[in-house]
């Protein structure tokens, strides 16, 4: 069990830290002595190491301060925080229809229970939908501390839920295209399914509608679908969205090659065992929808453009559901995602949602 760091504690690793800066400063000698060069370089670079590895400490203290209030919530809700992460036996692949892989950070409990309150199916619901074939998981990484405090909410929260694909894979904002890449590749290795999906967690989904428009596309080889689009390569510095690597994009104002919006999309068995195969030659941009499609710009890939996968919130999806049109997936283009998602998508599923059997009378 973890608990946060006591007032004693903090002031013992600063007794710590003063004791360390003072071994360095007693060092001085008014009187000036014969110094040998390569010594006193020795010792700068001692006191560098001290200094660095201090700052370390720091760092950590903070990130694990920074998760305790995600952990106790956890912990008050009764979830015991387990010591080793449960592994899952990689000897059978069960068969699938769909993963539903939900991009999530350690920061995003709020949203994760929202989604869970809504889209999400629990208990003898969930049981049921994977015994159809359509498995949903939260996908996170670890945190840069492995087994810290981020990593034990997150196995706290797993053991009260059982809703998590936990990946080899450091988080962070600017690693999702890795993530992305290896999130495809865990999906394939521990289950053979027809299709495997990518959503961000403040995104609503409507299961049932997204089962029955990829089954559609079931006979068909290497299938690669969402709203497909081609934005602007954004050379400036300092924007949104900044591509390092515009100039492989051609001239300063050119735009991308068509690829899924990053909301949702999905891919097909052959897909994800190309990139499971081609983990360490894909090549990562700053962007991870760009990402995505250039890995399969050079394959004879069939790109489904399919607008139900990038509804707008109310009104738009409601018009839509209500004229028998159900959307796939509904968020604000302007937020990339629900705006205040985890107050509002409660909202957006009640005007928005499918019926019940829609997913239960899908042919799978």
């Amino acid at each position: 069990m973890w608990s946060i760091p006591e007032a004693k504690d903090v002031i013992k690793f600063s007794r710590e830290l003063g004791d360390q800066l003072r071994l360095v400063s007693e060092g001085c000698d008014p009187k000036p002595k014969p110094v040998d060069s390569r010594q006193y370089l020795g010792e700068v670079s001692t006191a560098d190491q001290t200094i660095e590895n201090i700052g370390k400490k720091i760092s950590g203290l903070e990130r694990e301060l920074a998760a305790a209030r995600s952990a106790q919530v956890s912990l008050l809700n009764g979830a015991p925080v387990s010591e080793e992460p449960v592994v899952a036996d990689p000897a059978e692949r069960p068969k699938a229809f769909m993963i539903v892989g939900i991009n999530t950070a350690f920061s995003s409990r709020k949203r994760r229970d929202s989604v869970r309150s809504t889209w999400m199916p629990r208990g003898e619901k969930r049981r049921k939908m994977e015994e159809k074939g359509i498995i949903v998981r939260f996908v996170i990484g670890h945190s840069a501390t492995a087994g810290g405090i981020l990593d034990r909410a997150i196995e706290a929260e797993d053991i009260q839920h059982h809703d998590f694909m936990r990946l080899d894979h450091v988080e962070g904002y600017l690693e999702l295209s890795a993530k992305t890449k290896i999130y495809f590749a865990t999906a394939y290795a521990k289950w053979d399914a027809d299709f495997y999906i990518k959503v961000d967690d403040d995104v609503h989904v409507n299961l049932g509608t997204l089962a029955k428009t990829l089954a559609r596309h079931r006979s068909k080889p290497r299938v690669y679908a969402g709203c497909m689009k081609s934005g602007p390569v954004l050379a400036n510095k300092g924007v949104r969205y900044h591509e390092p690597e515009y100039w492989k994009f051609g001239e300063v104002g050119n735009k991308y090659f068509r690829h899924a919006t990053g909301q949702l999309y999905a891919i097909s068995k052959d897909l994800a065992y190309y990139v499971s195969q081609n983990l360490d030659i894909l090549h990562r941009y700053a962007n991870e929808d760009v990402s995505i499609g250039s890995w399969f710009i050079g394959l004879d890939v069939k790109h489904i453009d399919d607008r139900k996968m990038c509804c707008g919130t109310p009104p738009d999806c409601e018009w839509k559901a209500q004229s028998g049109n159900v959307c796939v997936a509904s968020f604000d283009w302007s937020c990339s995602g629900i705006c205040k998602s985890a107050e509002r998508i409660k909202e957006v599923h009640r005007r928005c949602k499918e019926s019940d059997n829609v997913a239960w009378n899908a042919s799978l």
